[in-house]
């Protein structure tokens, strides 16, 4: 039977997504193909982080138990896991439990797209500031609908011109939600909106790592 290497597990709200604000159980998983220059979960992402290992009956066991029904499947890069198709089939059979996956715009997403219950995705796409941006795999644009969500996080106000570029290009604003976030202490947020506001962009929307204002922003757990 496949297991997983959980990380951590823990309930709290959704800092971030078109979720924000809300209840969710969230399940870390360990590793990561990336490096990017700001990672906030960098003691995650390598081959030997400590972890449990469950099964994906546990881990919906683990979820049933919180009684919160939407999940996060987070990471690190959590569609890298191996048997992760398995997992995702597996919370799929619970209809009363919503997932949404946060992956980092590096993986192909198309494997997952048509699992009956499909999960929800928020995809990165990473910018110059993160060292990562050749690493994006845009095709994986083409199969974004409306629950799905599309996050910039932004160095400097600079890159909110390639920000723009890529959802024009790829027609982001017109299949799914796109957000823009600052590196948490980079860039000013006021800057930020002054952006928005001067290029008349009604279709991308800043939004706050909220638990990072909620509790000490390198807290665990939250």
């Amino acid at each position: 039977m496949a297991v997983y290497n959980v990380v951590e597990k823990f309930v709290s709200i959704n800092g971030e997504g078109q979720h924000a604000g809300e209840l969710a159980v969230f399940i870390r998983l360990r590793g990561c193909n990336l490096n990017c220059s700001y990672c906030d979960t960098r003691w995650a992402c390598t081959s030997d982080a400590p972890a449990d290992e469950m099964t994906a009956d546990e881990l919906v066991e683990y979820v049933r138990s919180t009684g919160v029904k939407r999940v996060t499947l987070t990471g690190g890069e959590p569609l890298m896991a191996p048997h992760v198709y398995d997992l995702l089939q597996q919370f799929a059979l619970e209809n009363d439990i919503s997932l949404e996956i946060e992956t980092n715009g590096s993986i192909d997403i198309k494997p997952f797209v048509d699992i009956e219950n499909a999960p929800a995705f928020t995809l990165d796409y990473k910018l110059a500031g993160s060292g990562m941006e050749d690493r994006m795999l845009v095709s994986n644009f083409q199969y974004l609908t409306e629950k799905d969500t599309v996050k910039f996080v932004c160095s400097d106000v600079a890159e909110l011109d390639r920000v723009c570029q890529v959802v024009d290009d790829n027609h982001l604003s017109e299949k799914c939600t796109v957000l823009i976030s600052p590196v948490f202490g980079r860039i000013e947020p006021a800057d930020m909106v002054d952006y928005l506001i001067e290029h008349r962009r009604n279709d991308i929307r800043l939004q706050l790592q909220l638990h990072k204002f909620i509790w000490d922003p390198n807290k665990r757990g939250v």
